[in-house]
């Protein structure tokens, strides 16, 4: 299958998201579809899948004209989008999911025997094993995704768009879909893959498709290109480290948070101190616990054993208030279920920290209000116009320094950094370590968890490695390396924990 989008073009009003975009794919591609968030890439694959009708330009499917004006038409084209949030029943069945309004029926009575041979059929083929009669609330995020693709081709899906689809999923999780992919590929099904993740999109697609501000940047195969070129194309200019190279150690001698013999069912033993203008990672693959120790650091998680700001000792799973009073902030992993509320206006999710902590008056000024919203738009750089606006409104990297600048107003001494550039383009990502290098020199507190190597070695002091659950290694800046990290994730190594 050929498609083909010329000179689209779809405006919101008197924004323009997609100038004048020719977009084509071949039958048995892999195509990566890079650009920074508001790029304009999600509103040309929606185009493509039918949820937007272009303001101009035309889609053609094997050279034949095509009028997609709603999701059901994509699907009968041949073309599915599985979007990050992935849009499945969790109350309802592996099966019921497969054909949700599409169920096989026999003289009006629902035909479960046939539906349960062609959801199998799909599932051999995958090589998956997913039960027909699990319930989906029970499956891992990636049998989650898994299942979505699935669906796509249980229905003679020919082109499927993925949109961030290894965001929850461990590295073995991530090369069992990218081998899924490969083996579909053979069969010509297409994928378009956006992702920020420039591995994985060499390690996986063929060819490159670059946006920029709503156009079309450049295209070409990712053998004859660098990451460092693909990231000057897509933010039009370069990016330079020297910044991390240098970075300067601002902790001093002061302990400002200590834990001493943590323990959940899903860490054990876990001691560490805290200092004053420290950045202290905590890495590890999925599973190694580091996502429920940053859970218990803010009272999500029950655990055993103490937490202590300064020398005050906050009682063993109070309520999460208490964390947030005495001077604990997370920025959350999986922002949008974590972290937005996506009811409120960008003013109110900015605010709702401060009034929770801090607000002792009956009534709340607007005054005020604007004081401390503006404060936080000039010092987090938030690209915003009008605060009014839902929060789901703005890039995922302006989303994250609202979230941020939240925080900053509790006046927080810890701060817990949980995967923080989860779903952020590359230039917003070198914001948010800027902004916490300039934390951590105003003397805050930070832990930031997380998996990628790259990333906690621009902006740490001191790491941690954990291993099912354990610490593994605490490893000083200076001595700090890939080959190290990995070995202690993966339990390879028998040296001592710590390197002094």
């Amino acid at each position: 299958m050929l498609v083909e989008m010329k000179g689209i073009t779809k405006e919101f009003g008197p924004v323009v998201a997609v100038n004048n975009v020719d977009f084509k794919i071949e039958s048995g591609q892999i195509i990566g579809l890079l650009g920074e968030n508001g790029a304009g890439k999600s509103t040309l694959m929606n185009v493509l899948a039918g949820t937007f009708l272009p303001t101009k330009g035309e889609v053609f499917i094997d050279g034949k004209k095509k009028v997609i004006n709603n999701a059901q038409i994509a699907k009968e084209c041949g073309i599915r989008f599985i979007h990050q949030e992935l849009n499945l029943c969790n109350d309802l069945s592996v099966l019921e999911n497969m054909f949700l309004a599409q169920e096989i029926t026999n003289k009006g009575i629902t035909n479960t025997k046939e539906m349960n041979r062609l959801c199998t059929e799909v599932f051999e083929r995958m090589n998956v094993n997913i039960h027909p009669n699990e319930n989906v609330g029970n499956l891992q995020a990636a049998d989650k995704q898994l299942l979505e693709i699935a669906k796509s081709l249980l229905f003679k899906s020919e082109l499927i768009i993925m949109d961030e689809p290894t965001t929850a999923l461990s590295t073995n999780e991530i090369e069992n879909l990218f081998n899924i992919m490969r083996q579909l590929q053979s069969e010509n099904v297409s994928f378009i893959f956006i992702s920020h993740k420039m591995p994985e999109l060499f390690a996986v697609c063929d060819n490159y498709y670059i946006m920029r501000d709503g156009t079309y940047v450049a295209n070409g195969k990712f053998k004859d290109i660098k990451e460092s070129e693909i990231t000057k194309l897509m933010i039009g200019r370069s990016l330079a480290d020297d910044s991390f190279a240098n970075k300067i150690d601002y902790s001093c001698d002061e302990v400002v948070l200590s834990v001493k013999d943590l323990n959940s069912e899903l860490f054990h033993n876990i001691s560490f101190d805290l200092h004053k203008g420290e950045i202290l990672a905590i890495t590890g693959l999925q599973g190694s616990g580091k996502e429920a120790i940053a859970d218990a650091l803010f009272g999500a998680e029950k655990y055993t054993g103490e937490i202590r700001i300064g020398n005050e000792l906050i009682k063993s799973n109070s309520k999460i208030i208490k964390y947030m009073k005495k001077g604990i902030a997370l920025v959350p992993r999986m922002r949008k279920e974590r972290g937005i509320l996506n009811d409120l206006s960008i003013y109110d999710n900015l605010s709702i920290g401060f009034i929770n902590t801090k607000f002792k008056k009956l009534l709340i000024s607007s005054k005020e209000e604007n004081a401390r919203f503006d404060r936080q738009k000039k010092a987090m750089r938030i690209k915003v116009g009008n605060p009014n606006n839902p929060i789901t409104s703005l890039s995922g990297g302006n989303q994250q320094k609202v979230i941020l600048g939240r925080w900053l107003e509790t006046d927080a001494k810890v701060m817990l950094f949980d995967n923080p550039t989860q779903g952020i383009d590359v230039g917003a990502k070198f914001e948010i370590y800027h902004l916490i290098l300039e934390l951590a020199k105003r003397g805050k507190s930070i832990i930031v968890f997380s998996a990628e190597y790259p990333e906690i070695s621009k902006v740490c002091d001191n790491c941690i490695v954990l291993y099912k659950g354990e610490i593994a290694a605490n490893i000083k800046r200076d001595k700090l390396n890939e080959v190290d990290v990995m070995k202690y994730s993966t339990g390879l190594t028998g040296e001592e924990k710590t390197n002094d």
